[in-house]
């Protein structure tokens, strides 16, 4: 295991040329104090959690003291915001330390509030503790669901006061992935017309992350379609677990196929097609039942963006089966979660049943762990579930449909119910629990709820008897909880 001064940090980024990035340093971040630190995450990179407790941890963690073989950048990208293009934007507030080994692979390490950078367009590089928190607790979330994601090491917060709507504190996050390159990253060349930058930030892709496409004549076709089903089972996964993202700008997306920036992110409370979970998006572009959609428009950016590289008709090729995987993966999940074996002939099940859950505002969440233990005797009127729906006699003609399948799958009820406990999760990080966090930690300086949160979130298919409260509906007051692009 290493010490902060041992980690064997690389930077394989700066190996392209000054056209991608800014050397940029942190801003030293005033009386940091680690608020938390990730000893899973850690454990990736073979970092020695214990290095946590040292007096200058948070000094390393914030980038007030470099870790040894640092190399800060700030990466250049462009991308489409609300479906309007953006010529530059970059990293305003986050920059790429480098890159450590892992058992697994490579991990880059990037600050998230670091300060300025050059492309940071008049504001301050910060991030305050709300979101920090949101984003800390998220990305840990989305791993314990088994969702692709950037992860946290840690998060540092600071008295330095930050000003959004109103003053708040500043905090940094140390974030984690194989790759922070987004959509943006192409799109901004494109834009440029430069088509050997394009060329060779592609070629630095494959060679890093898509390794067995390297010495194919159509290695960059490969590429773009390796994207798109990642993206398309990304966005089945998100739907499937009833998250909105909230801003799926294309310099959002990642070439990887990760959950990356969390934002104004919402988990399904009760089930509503058209929840949008940021305040900031008064047309809906980015509401829950449109992301897949989303997904699909932000790809063809990509492509296009890719065109220097390939002809028009190659790029088409490679973006049209991305329907049919989103779809094949939905219904696989979506069928996982219904304890069947994965068929098209369930769709219309499934359809039904997430109209009756919409017209009876039942909580998507509760409803699909209650589920488990739906009981296929004939006398059994399953009242835990039915007692979710304001209109019962819907509920009873889906569950005779269900029912039927069930039995003519032959699959015993207890098996079925542990089969399905192991992909309907009973624990999400709803707003309002990382609203409590973020309370507690704001106010009285107390992150031990982070902490709690922690533990749960990190294994959200397990019972964990003394968190029940943490899997109860939202109380009346979330409904008011407002989350925007500011942060």
């Amino acid at each position: 295991m290493f010490e902060f001064e041992s980690l064997p940090l690389a930077n394989r980024f700066i190996s392209l040329s000054g056209e991608f990035y800014e050397n940029t340093l942190p801003t030293p971040l005033p009386q940091p104090r680690l608020l938390h630190f990730n000893r899973s995450a850690a454990e990736l990179i073979q970092l020695d959690p214990d290095q946590a407790a040292r007096a200058d941890a948070a000094d390393y963690l914030c980038g007030n003291r470099l870790l040894p073989g640092s190399q800060p950048v700030a990466a250049l990208y462009a991308g489409h915001q609300f479906g309007y293009f953006v010529p530059q934007l970059g990293d305003g507030r986050a920059l790429l330390l480098g890159d450590a080994p892992g058992a697994d692979g490579i991990w880059e390490l990037q600050l998230k509030g670091a300060g300025p950078t050059p492309f940071s367009r008049g504001s301050d590089g910060r991030a305050v503790l709300r979101s920090s928190i949101r984003e800390y607790l998220c990305s840990e979330a989305m791993h314990g669901l088994g969702i692709p994601t950037t992860r946290a090491l840690s998060l540092v917060g600071s008295p330095l006061p930050v000003y959004r709507e109103t003053a708040e504190s500043a905090a940094v996050v140390l974030r984690m992935a194989p790759s922070f390159i987004r959509f943006g990253s192409f799109e901004v060349f494109f834009y440029r017309g430069q088509a050997d930058e394009i060329r060779a930030l592609a070629d630095f892709v494959i060679a890093h992350h898509y390794p067995q496409f390297a010495d194919s004549s159509d290695k960059y076709a490969r590429f773009l379609g390796a994207v798109v089903v990642a993206t398309a089972k990304l966005m089945a996964q998100w739907q499937a677990v009833g998250f909105s993202h909230g801003v799926m700008n294309t310099d959002n997306m990642s070439i990887l196929g990760l959950t990356l920036d969390y934002g104004p992110f919402g988990f399904l409370d009760r089930y509503d097609p058209g929840f949008v979970c940021n305040h900031s998006d008064e047309m809906g572009r980015y509401a829950f039942d449109q992301q897949p959609d989303i997904g699909a428009w932000n790809l063809t950016r990509l492509a296009q963006a890719l065109t220097p590289l390939m002809s028009v008709e190659a790029a088409r090729a490679e973006i049209a089966p991305y329907p049919s995987v989103f779809a094949s993966s939905y219904i696989d999940l979506m069928c996982a979660k219904l304890g069947l074996p994965a068929d098209k002939d369930a769709v219309a099940l499934i359809t039904q049943l997430l109209d009756i859950l919409a017209k009876n505002r039942v909580d998507y969440t509760i409803f699909m762990r209650k589920l488990c233990d739906f009981g296929t005797d004939a006398q059994n009127l399953n009242a835990p579930l039915r007692d979710l729906f304001v209109d019962r006699a819907a509920f009873d003609a889906w569950a005779a449909l269900y029912r039927a399948r069930l039995l003519a799958h032959a699959a015993d009820d207890a098996t079925r119910a542990e089969r399905m406990r192991r992909v309907n999760p009973k624990y999400l990080l709803r707003n309002y629990l990382a609203e409590k966090a973020i309370a507690a930690a704001r106010d009285h300086g107390d992150t031990s709820e982070i902490e709690r949160l922690m533990q749960v979130l990190h294994s959200p298919y397990d019972e964990h008897p003394d968190m029940e409260s943490y899997a109860a509906p939202p109380p009346d007051w979330a409904q008011h909880i407002s989350v925007s692009c500011s942060s």
